[in-house]
């Protein structure tokens, strides 16, 4: 059993300077991103609480968000890149795991892992945001198609490392990639490079909140994680569960994360 949220010490709450947080069925709901959770990160923003998004989504969303969204940078396609504006200079900067002829070169290679995939097992469809990927390829288990059994998805998995391709498994998609990267390595690497921090010295001081099993390095790093409710539907296949889960689900439960961050923030 996960402790709920309201359990989280007043303590722990008032040191932290920011949250990491995954954005499909964390901050959105239905593939929407509601008032109550985008009026959250302008709250934390405005309360000097940095944000970055830790998401498995593509480079073309994350452009936008990293320009739109009141967030301090974006980690994507599950640690492929990270995205920062510079306001200062009022500049996007970029930083990609791999070099460009480095990532055209595994894009190709993952055309054979999606032929198999799609011819292998029924009902599955590349993602929408394919076309807008950089680095991995996503399957559409259940955003754009009929919701695929368990079976299903543990079959994408096998051809995914059939192939040589690690994969994680979102609340919609699973995604798989050519490489050994993750959502902590690239966001270590953000914050070192962006911040100037280790995050191995200062993870305490940071929170993140997620929702599905392609968040478990996340939750089994930081100390302070928390799980919307949406997180229960997985909890039996995974091997490292938040540290605390919220009331709510998808944005209700991120704007409950937000609150309790923000009752107990140091002026």
């Amino acid at each position: 059993m996960i402790p709920p949220l309201a359990e989280m010490k007043a303590e722990n709450l008032e040191k932290l300077r920011g949250i990491f947080f995954d954005i499909d069925d964390t901050v959105t709901t239905g593939g929407k991103l509601y008032a109550e959770a985008f009026s959250a990160l302008w709250r934390l923003k405005q309360a000097g609480i940095k944000t970055v998004p830790i998401t498995g989504r593509p480079a073309g969303w994350c452009d936008h968000i990293a320009r739109m969204w009141p967030v301090d940078g974006i980690v994507g396609e599950n640690g492929a890149f990270y995205f920062r504006m510079d306001e200062k200079e009022g500049r996007m900067r970029k930083r990609f795991l791999d070099p460009s002829a480095v990532r055209a070169e595994k894009r190709d290679r993952l055309e054979a892992v999606r032929e198999d995939i799609l011819a292998s097992v029924p009902g599955t469809a590349v993602a929408s945001d394919q076309l807008y990927r950089e680095a991995d390829l996503a399957i559409d288990y259940c955003e754009d198609v009929s919701p695929l059994g368990e079976e299903a998805v543990e079959e994408i998995c096998r051809i995914f490392g059939r192939h040589g391709c690690r994969c994680k498994v979102s609340s919609i998609h699973v995604n798989g990639w050519f490489g050994d990267y993750d959502k902590l390595g690239m966001t270590k690497t953000f914050v070192r490079e962006q911040w100037g921090m280790d995050l191995d010295d200062s993870r305490e001081t940071f929170l993140f909140c997620g929702d599905s099993p392609n968040d478990e390095p996340m939750f089994a790093y930081f100390p302070h994680s928390v799980g919307v409710r949406g997180v229960l539907r997985f909890a039996d296949g995974m091997k490292r569960l938040p540290s605390f889960v919220t009331a709510g689900d998808g944005s209700d439960g991120f704007a409950e994360v937000a609150d309790r961050i923000l009752r107990y923030r140091r002026k």
